[in-house]
């Protein structure tokens, strides 16, 4: 005997504004905090995980389906990925050359190419990595559990229309 489910809450139109609003402000703080650090000291996880909020807000607000729709929540297994291969492509390429893992480059007292307050040195690189890594966690750990959600619920719909056409309570 099937027991009756009850529908899923649907979020009101303050929490579908809300999660509108702060995608792209989010970013922006995500961006900012992930670069701040080439004047001082950056936060690559941080900025991961505060990204990964507002994409998963998204998913909350709207289902799993608009989250499927989003181009940065559908890549974020491969920006893990990505992440993951640069952070150790960071971490032993210096090995190779006879340095001790995770040394960075340029050495002290050599030239650093800057762009504004970003200097383009290998902290910079691994902070990128350790972000693109949290953040594809992140939303890629609720992607999988948000598909499996809606399986589930097809599966229901189905066994309800199968159960429905023979007569059976």
């Amino acid at each position: 005997m099937m027991t009756e489910q009850t529908p899923p809450v649907v979020p009101h139109g303050m929490i579908k504004t809300g999660a509108r609003v702060f995608l792209v402000p989010g970013w922006v703080l995500a961006l900012a905090i992930l670069l701040k650090g080439y004047a001082d000291i950056g936060d690559g996880f941080a900025a991961g995980v505060i990204a990964a909020l507002v994409v998963v807000l998204q998913g909350i607000a709207f289902g799993a389906e608009e989250l499927e729709r989003i181009w940065v929540a559908r890549m974020a297994p491969v920006m893990s990925l990505i992440g993951l291969l640069l952070a150790y492509t960071v971490a032993f390429v210096p090995t190779f050359f006879g340095y001790p893992i995770l040394t960075h480059f340029p050495r002290m007292n050599h030239h650093v190419i800057h762009f504004g307050p970003l200097e383009f040195i290998t902290p910079v690189v691994f902070d990128i990595a350790v972000f693109l890594v949290v953040y594809g966690f992140c939303v890629g750990a609720m992607l999988t559990l948000a598909r499996a959600e809606v399986r589930h619920q097809r599966v229901l719909q189905r066994l309800r229309r199968q159960t429905g056409k023979r007569g059976n309570p």
